[in-house]
């Protein structure tokens, strides 16, 4: 059985920038590259429905990341607090 080909991110764009720029034609790339055209449509299709998104604010990205990091702080101090808390019972309860 043959293995299943792995193309890399940068591999796909730059396919997709080639036919896009009309540099190449669609099937002279995928004759080149032994590769369906429907593949390359889909990469195609891909990168141009999430084009948009390279241009979307990093503030909103940052400020989720922030707040995920403000959870997960308050996360570690009430399991140290519990931690502390279980340490001290079980000194007594060695005593």
């Amino acid at each position: 059985m043959a293995k299943r080909r792995n193309f890399t991110p940068e591999f796909k764009a730059e396919l997709v920038l080639e036919v896009l720029s009309g540099a190449t034609s669609q099937a002279e790339l995928c004759r080149r590259h032994n590769l369906n055209e429907n593949q390359l449509s889909q990469w195609k299709r891909q990168l141009l429905e999430n084009a948009s998104t390279l241009f979307d604010s990093t503030d909103k990205q940052s400020s989720d990341a922030e707040e995920r990091i403000a959870h997960l702080e308050q996360l570690v101090g009430r399991l140290t607090v519990a931690l502390d808390m279980q340490k001290k019972v079980s000194l007594d309860w060695l005593k």
